[in-house]
């Protein structure tokens, strides 16, 4: 007597589970497979005819349909099988972890993935492995600053705050200079990598045509920021930029602004005497980052500067003429979230990061 084939049924949940993995694309070959497999004899087809679209023997189909019926989705995976005894355990990336604390082998100031596979006595295929899998980044870095300002408390503070609650009636501008812009000429176009990624390229040599330097006043509540081309960076074309800017608002209107401690920004009582209703806030020693304006500075670099070819410094004024009108239109505020770094963050280690 002929046996009868087992009856292949699954709940909803398994169901929607087995659709999601038959169209998974990260799933390994073999399980999408079976997965489909299934699917057809949950949807009634042959075991023929199952086995016809997927593309293998009915022997097969038959196969994972039993293990299915006998234990699920669980049935479809693979059983563990006996193998060699894993050189790679946990033991292994704790001596990764600990290696790194330690000061790098001589001649090199960091450790880099070979350095760490001679020194755990491993593979450096293995040791990025880890690496990746911790999220450990040997080459990338972060800098950090730290004030030596005494005053950095209360200047920070005064700054900060007319970020966060302006004053009634009044405006904040954030204002500083980029100075000394090189106009580079130099050719530019697209490589093919030995890896076969088609990168940004630029000729190692090039011609300088001159330099400018570039005035900005950021307007904290809505982003908009002036401008002004200068040959020099005296005081003289600071205040000048300055009457600019003074010009562009009403005379009852109160202007907070925020500078660095550079020298053309000091020694400016005269001016600040005729402009009564002007107020100068400047950050804290070695603290430039909390004006606004560097913000955009790396805005305008990164989109206008970086790989540009300039024949002339009338042409790099064109071009950063051009990203100051495109910028224009979709300019808005800056949201303030700079994060504090602590002492104690400094101190922390790989080992207590990871653990």
């Amino acid at each position: 007597m002929l046996k009868a084939a087992p009856t292949v049924s699954c709940g909803p949940e398994d169901r929607q589970e087995l659709e999601r993995l038959a169209a998974s694309r990260t799933e390994s070959k073999q399980m999408v497979e079976r997965v489909r497999m299934i699917l057809g004899c949950l949807g009634g087809k042959r075991v023929k005819e199952v086995a016809r679209q997927c593309h293998t023997r009915p022997n097969t189909v038959i196969k994972w349909r039993q293990r299915f019926v006998r234990a699920g989705l669980r049935g479809l995976r693979d059983a563990p099988r006996p193998g060699a005894q894993r050189r790679y355990d946990e033991a292994f990336r704790k001596r990764i972890l600990a290696v790194l604390e330690e000061s790098p082998p001589a001649g090199q100031a960091t450790w880099d993935g070979p350095a760490v596979a001679r020194a755990v006595g491993g593979s450096v295929h293995a040791v990025w492995r880890v690496l990746r899998k911790e999220g450990i980044c040997l080459q990338r870095q972060r800098s950090w600053c730290m004030s030596t300002d005494p005053q950095f408390v209360p200047k920070a503070a005064d700054i900060v705050g007319l970020y966060l609650n302006p004053p009634e009636k009044a405006l904040v501008i954030c204002v500083d200079e980029k100075p000394s812009i090189q106009a580079l000429e130099r050719k530019t176009g697209y490589v093919e990598t030995t890896q076969g990624k088609i990168v940004r390229a630029y000729r190692s040599t090039y011609k300088r045509h001159g330099t400018l330097n570039l005035f900005a006043a950021l307007a904290v509540a809505t982003g908009q920021v002036s401008t002004a081309f200068t040959a020099l960076k005296r005081r003289e074309d600071f205040l000048q930029f300055m009457d600019q800017v003074v010009a562009e608002t009403t005379p009852e209107m109160e202007l907070h602004v925020i500078l660095d401690n550079y020298s053309t920004h000091k020694k400016c009582d005269a001016w600040l005497a005729a402009h009564a209703n002007v107020h100068f806030h400047f950050t804290p020693t070695s603290a430039s980052w909390l004006n606004q304006v560097e913000i955009w500075f790396g805005i305008l670099s990164r989109k206008a500067l970086r790989g540009l070819s300039s024949k002339s410094t009338v042409e790099l004024r064109q071009a950063i003429e051009a990203f100051i009108a495109a910028y224009a239109p979709n300019a808005k505020p800056f949201k303030w979230r700079k994060r504090e770094v602590k002492g104690a963050q400094l101190r922390n280690t790989i080992v207590n990061l990871r653990n």
